[in-house]
């Protein structure tokens, strides 16, 4: 069992699922509403229990983003035409068992960073 919550608490979510997809994002969406990269693994929508108010905010035409209202954490992204969720890595109360499979969109990454872990990276 994956349980995880926003800063504030107001939002709460869980999973027996085994999350697939690890990975870190270098968008410049991810950038701007994470304050950095954002960390995430998918899970089936319907594996993913999420309880609060979680405020959804229309990112592109393709997909939308999940966040508390009250603190702002950024917890989720979902893209319309996917059967999966995506919910943030940093956002899990305790250790999550996995292990990162790659980094994204790392043309977008901010110029001040490198990434130097080995990880497979996708343009």
């Amino acid at each position: 069992m994956i349980e995880g919550s926003c800063n504030c608490g107001a939002i709460r979510f869980r999973t027996e699922a085994a999350p697939k997809g690890s990975s870190m994002c270098h968008c410049g969406q991810c950038r701007k509403q994470s304050g950095g990269v954002w960390s995430s693994a998918y899970v089936p929508v319907e594996a993913l229990v999420i309880e609060g108010d979680v405020r959804w905010y229309e990112s592109s035409a393709t997909a939308h983003r999940g966040f508390c209202p009250t603190c702002g954490a950024f917890l989720f992204w979902k893209a319309h035409d996917e059967d999966t969720i995506s919910f943030a890595l940093g956002a899990v109360d305790g250790p999550t068992g996995l292990h990162l499979e790659k980094h994204i969109f790392v043309k977008d990454k901010g110029d001040y960073y490198d990434i130097a872990d080995g990880v497979p990276q996708k343009a």
